[in-house]
Formats: structure tokens, C-alpha cells, sequence
């Protein structure tokens, strides 16, 4: 094929978050066929001169958070509030254009940008362009409005079903999982392609080595403790308080770490995590200030870990959520050899359960065999072990860059053609 300038679209490109980090292995796929990617969002660290930042595609913009409230948790709007959106769609309308023409681009892709409605006029923006140029797209759907409750009660239905996500010849569609390709068919009349998250299997992930040998003293843990790894941030649907009664049940000295912040739903989950964790007795970590991209120093002088370290240091990976796009988490635990518990939430029971992974399951619930599961492989790694790898050959077969190189390669030329 000939080579493209590819520019993704999104609220933000930034940090450790499921699309950034999707969209970055999209991106790799692109470049390593020889397209070139360019970036517009409201927060990026991507490469300057690929960027065009946006302040206004940010969903913590104040003037978007403003017209989000003023969409959702009443079943009306004020005409006010439509003639705001209207013109905020205008300007990012023109952003659009002026990111086509700055990058002389041949492809856009939204990153969630016209499925999730954080930022609604950003949504209609790319939806009007669409209409208005067509001007080829694939659109990639992470998480749709209807899977999450808040969404439901608002006064913005006009919106939801206009650009949320859009119906157009000039599109394509993306989708995590068959359960939303099949929803997305029955909702909007649109066929996607189910493209998973992927991990990049065919090379495995650099050994440890001593570096994250204060790992453990640093977080606070003692000689003795196992490390239970909950790899998410704090949001209500991750179901932490399974992690929580888990580590207590599990009756050995040990510890509950949790990597990220809370995320964009705000609400006082984060409290609830810690005194559900006082009222169990467990010793919860949060660890999100002592991660970063690389290796070093933090401003305070205090020795800064990757993700990678601490899942390279774990003895149990924990993902008991109720609700996933497709599971992310679920992947970077198995590529870095763990045991892990899991919740059947429906896009596991649908798409990865049925490979025949290994897993210390639950159904909504801690069960007394999910403990004695738990135990068994924390006093016999060995077990373990055998799981994680008998699951990284799965994994590599299903879920990895050369499946998202298939996909991508047909959705470019579905959109372009093969000239």
C-alpha cells in the first residue's frame, strides 16, 4: 500500500490511560509499514511537531465540563445550553480542518472521541466534518454511552444518537469486543470490525533485574508480605472491594497495591477503597504517585518505578471489574507472567474466556474456591507459573500485533484502497 499521514483524534493522548495506550499500538503497527502519524487532542505527549493541541478536546476543558453538566443527570436542556455546544462544535470543527490541511492528512481516527460522550461537541464536530468532506475515518470504539449508567438520564438524545457514534458512508468502525459490534449493529445500523487490545507477544517483555530490587521496602512492604497487584485506576466498575475481601480471606500476611489514580468518572470511590480496607484489616497501597513512564528520580528525590517493575514483582495480579471495554490489564498481566483473578465481566465470558486461559475466576463475587484457588498458587509458584505460560501462548495467538497488523491492513484498504 502507499504510504499514508494518518492523524488520530482524541480528548486526550496522554499517560497510561486504555486508549493512549491502544492508540499507541495502533500507531506502531502504522509506522512500521512506513505511514506517518500525526496527533490532535486536548492533552498529548506525543512528539511536537506530529501535535496539534487543542485545549478544548479536553473533557476537563471548563467550558466542556460545562455543557456536560448541563447534558447529563436531567432529562432536559436550557437553549443556552445548546447554542454553547453549537458554537464549541464550530470551533473544533475548524480544528479539524486546520489539522487535515496543517498534516496533509489522507485518514483520520477518532479515538473514542465519537463513542464515549465526554466532550459532546467534539463529537458532533467530527461527525459534521464527516458529513461536510467526507473525508475518510475509522472511527475506534472503546466504551459506548449505553454501557455505562451515569450517561442514560440526560437531555442530550439528539446528540448521543447523531454523533455517538456516527452512521456515515465515509467510516469505518472499530470495536473492542463482539458484544459491542453486535450492539452497535442493533443500535446504529453499523458493522465494525472487532479489533482487541493487543499486546506485542511475539517479543516478550525484558527480564527483571536488580533495579527492582527496593521495589517492595520502598512501597512500604516487609519481608513476607505477597504483593497482590490491582493494575487499574480507582473507578467504581473496577470492583476493588473484591481485591480487597480477597487479600483479607486469603488469611497470609500480605498486601493490596494499586497502580493508578481515580479516574474521569468523580465520585468518592477513592475513600470508599480505603475504608473498605480498614474496615477488612487489609494494608492498601496506592502507588500511582511512585510510577511513571521511565526509570529515575522523582522531584522528591524518591526512586520512580514502571509499571513493568511492579508487575515483574508481583506474586497475583487482581482484575475483578464488572464492566470492560475489552481488558487491557487483563493482557499486561499475562504478557508479564502472572497469576491472575478475574471477574467474569461479559466481554471476558464472550471473547477471552472461551481460548482457554487459566485464571482464579470469581462470578461477581468472592467464592470459598476463588480463595482456596488464590492460596494454592501463592504457596506453590510453581502453579503459577505453568498457568502463565500455558496462558502467554494463548495470548500470543489471539491477542497480538500481528492480529492488529491483519486488522488494520483490511480496514486501510477498506477506506483507501489497496493503491
Amino acid at each position: 500500500m502507499e504510504k499514508k499521514r494518518i492523524g488520530f483524534v482524541s480528548t486526550r493522548l496522554a499517560g497510561t490511560d486504555g486508549v493512549s495506550l491502544e492508540t499507541q499500538k495502533w500507531v506502531h503497527i502504522f509506522e512500521r509499514q512506513g505511514h506517518e502519524c500525526f496527533y490532535m487532542a486536548g492533552e498529548l505527549d506525543t512528539p511536537a511537531d506530529s501535535s496539534f493541541l487543542v485545549p478544548a478536546c479536553h473533557f476537563n476543558h471548563p467550558d466542556i465540563l460545562e455543557t456536560f453538566q448541563e447534558c447529563f443527570g436531567k432529562p432536559s436542556r436550557t437553549p443556552e445550553s445548546t447554542l454553547k455546544i453549537e458554537e464549541l462544535k464550530a470551533g473544533l470543527k475548524q480544528s479539524l480542518r486546520d489539522f487535515v490541511s496543517r498534516f496533509d492528512l489522507d485518514l483520520l481516527i477518532p479515538e473514542n472521541a465519537s463513542t464515549i460522550p465526554m466532550n459532546i461537541p467534539l463529537g458532533l464536530a467530527i461527525s459534521e466534518f464527516a458529513i461536510e468532506t467526507s473525508f475518510p475515518m475509522i472511527i475506534h470504539n472503546h466504551d459506548f454511552f449505553w454501557e455505562r449508567k451515569r450517561f442514560l438520564y440526560n437531555g442530550c438524545w439528539d446528540y448521543l444518537n447523531k454523533a455517538f457514534p456516527p452512521n456515515l458512508l465515509s467510516i469505518q468502525h472499530a470495536c473492542l469486543n463482539s458484544s459491542q459490534d453486535n450492539q452497535l449493529s442493533l443500535r446504529k445500523g453499523v458493522s465494525a470490525t472487532v479489533v482487541p487490545n493487543v499486546m506485542d507477544f511475539a517479543n516478550p517483555p525484558v527480564p527483571r533485574d536488580s533495579y527492582v530490587d527496593t521495589l517492595r521496602e520502598d512501597l512500604g512492604i516487609t519481608p513476607g508480605e505477597k504483593l497482590i497487584l490491582q493494575p487499574t485506576r480507582i473507578v467504581k466498575r473496577k470492583g476493588i472491594e473484591h481485591a480487597i475481601e480477597l487479600v483479607h480471606r486469603l488469611g497470609i500476611p500480605a498486601v493490596l497495591v494499586v497502580s493508578h489514580e481515580f479516574g474521569d468518572e468523580a465520585d468518592d470511590y477513592e475513600a470508599r477503597v480505603l475504608g473498605y480496607s480498614e474496615i477488612m484489616k487489609v494494608k492498601t497501597i496506592l502507588c500511582a504517585d511512585r510510577i511513571a513512564e521511565e526509570r529515575g528520580m522523582g522531584d522528591d528525590g524518591k526512586k520512580m518505578y514502571t509499571l513493568a517493575d511492579i508487575y515483574h514483582e508481583c506474586d497475583m495480579v487482581t482484575y475483578p471489574s464488572s464492566i470492560e471495554g475489552f481488558g487491557n490489564a487483563f493482557l499486561e498481566a499475562v504478557y508479564y507472567g502472572c497469576p491472575i483473578m478475574v471477574n467474569n465481566y461479559s466481554v471476558y465470558n464472550y471473547d477471552i474466556r472461551p481460548k482457554g486461559f487459566q485464571t482464579i475466576e470469581i462470578d461477581d463475587y468472592v467464592s470459598n474456591a476463588a480463595v482456596e484457588h488464590a492460596l494454592q498458587i501463592l504457596e506453590n509458584p510453581e502453579i503459577g507459573r505453568k498457568m502463565a505460560a500455558h496462558n502467554y501462548e494463548l495470548a500470543n495467538k489471539y491477542f497480538s500485533y500481528e492480529v492488529l497488523e491483519y486488522k488494520l491492513t483490511s480496514m486501510l484498504v477498506s477506506c483507501l484502497g489497496a493503491i
